[in-house]
């Protein structure tokens, strides 16, 4: 994957996604929110992480979200195969795991990004900043802002600040390509001054919609210093790109058609149909390399060499 894929300026994508189910027995399955669905469902939820960068983008990593009353229940653990080493995680602390894990195979990685049930886990922000990578996570709009200033304590929240933004501080920006051509919106950003390892900055970002300026998200951003404003919305707008990794294998590889009841066969199904995706994902990049090595050798400073 990293000779194929892997760029300096690639991301790690961290999302979930929920595999409906009519049973009881499944693993992990349960009432349980479904991004899939947009509400509660009678679900399965996988942790994924994904790899994008300018040569294609894959899934790369996985795991199943057991809920509570599933890792405290024995005789449904034996059931489902559940390894005795397996106990209850929230979804951020799998995905600090993952991303670790990843981090440490030396995949390339410019950006690690995630939507807010991850960026609002300081612990996730925190291990990123310890390891000198640079981040932007999406974070709820009440999220408590904790600032000192010459008059003490003061509190806050992204929503209050983005309120108080000037006019002049927006920016209509790309947020990449989309079906329709570039996704416009507003953007702007405030600097928060937190310590932060020498050579990195803190950033509120705020992006609106052109249509309707109460629409908002909210982001943190952990990057190096003198990253402009156009590049931390540019990196926000590759959030995208797991969505299309599910769509994609789910539509042409059959990700959520899972009939295995297990823990391991849960895992294998999610590794096979990766790993069909990967190879696809491959021979997209061979070609946007070769493409590329073309251009780079008729390219006018190219020749002029």
């Amino acid at each position: 994957m990293s000779q194929s894929l892997g760029d300096p300026g690639g991301v790690l994508v961290v999302d979930e996604t929920g595999f409906l189910k009519k049973g009881t027995h499944s693993v992990g399955v349960g009432r349980q929110y479904s991004g899939t669905a947009g509400r509660v469902e009678n679900c399965q939820v996988g942790v994924f992480v994904s790899y994008a960068s300018r040569f294609g983008h894959a899934l790369i990593d996985r795991r199943l979200y057991l809920p509570k009353d599933w890792a405290a229940d024995k005789a449904r653990r034996a059931k489902a195969s559940v390894p005795e080493d397996v106990e209850f995680a929230t979804k951020p602390a799998m995905a600090r795991e993952m991303i670790a894990r990843t981090l440490d195979a030396g995949l390339p990685c410019a950006w690690v990004l995630a939507d807010a049930l991850y960026g609002s886990d300081y612990r996730f922000r925190r291990m990123l900043e310890e390891r000198g990578q640079a981040y932007v996570l999406a974070v709820r709009s009440n999220h408590t802002l904790r600032f000192i200033d010459e008059w003490g304590l003061v509190q806050s929240d992204p929503a209050a600040l983005a309120d108080a933004l000037d006019a002049g501080q927006w920016r209509s920006l790309t947020a990449g390509e989309g079906s329709k051509g570039p996704r416009l919106y507003d953007w702007a950003r405030v600097w928060l001054g937190w310590a932060s390892q020498e050579g990195f900055e803190r950033w509120m970002l705020v992006r609106r919609s052109q249509r309707d300026n109460g629409a908002r998200a909210y982001y943190f951003a952990y990057a190096p210093a003198g990253t402009s404003l156009a590049e931390l919305a540019g990196a926000a707008g590759l959030r995208w790109t797991i969505e299309e990794c599910f769509l994609r294998a789910k539509d042409d590889l059959g990700l959520d058609h899972c009939e295995a009841r297990s823990w391991h066969g849960w895992h294998r199904h999610m590794t096979l149909v990766m790993a069909a995706a990967a190879f696809l994902a491959k021979l997209g990049a061979d070609q946007r390399r070769t493409a590329f090595a073309k251009r780079d050798k008729t390219s006018p400073s190219a020749a002029a060499a």
